[in-house]
């Protein structure tokens, strides 16, 4: 990981930086808030937005990262983690999903946007069985 210090002043407009659907997940659109570039890879932040008529697969997967905040703008989503069961996130919902916890996105709103923020902005992300 980069020095998180070094760090180059960015700003991020909407009419300048388009949604993009080459993300993780096919079901979303991802707009990339330049973070990433800024800090040399150390933090990553981008706005998802869901792809209207598509749904999730609600497939168990686990991230290999220090930090992942996910703030819902609009909307709603729905979550289930490891442990902790079925989340509905709405509108102003925030959820710190701790390092390598099991979780699936079961569904969502055809309007639903939301910020995530990661750390790093690069991480791999894998398969899991449903925890028992």
């Amino acid at each position: 990981m980069s020095d998180p210090r070094a760090q180059a002043f960015t700003i991020s407009h909407a009419d300048a930086s388009p949604f993009e659907g080459d993300g993780l997940r096919a079901f979303f659109e991802y707009r990339d808030l330049g973070i990433r570039g800024a800090t040399q890879g150390s933090f990553g932040a981008h706005v998802i937005r869901a792809v209207p008529g598509e749904e999730s697969p609600g497939a168990w997967h686990s991230h290999d990262l220090d930090f992942q905040m996910v703030y819902v703008t609009k909307g709603w989503v729905v979550f289930e983690y490891e442990g902790k069961g079925e989340h509905l996130l709405r509108a102003g919902s925030c959820v710190l999903q701790p390092p390598g916890i099991r979780h699936r996105e079961l569904r969502h709103s055809d309007d639903m946007e939301l910020i995530e923020i990661t750390a790093p902005a690069a991480f791999d992300t894998h398969p899991e069985e449903a925890p028992t």
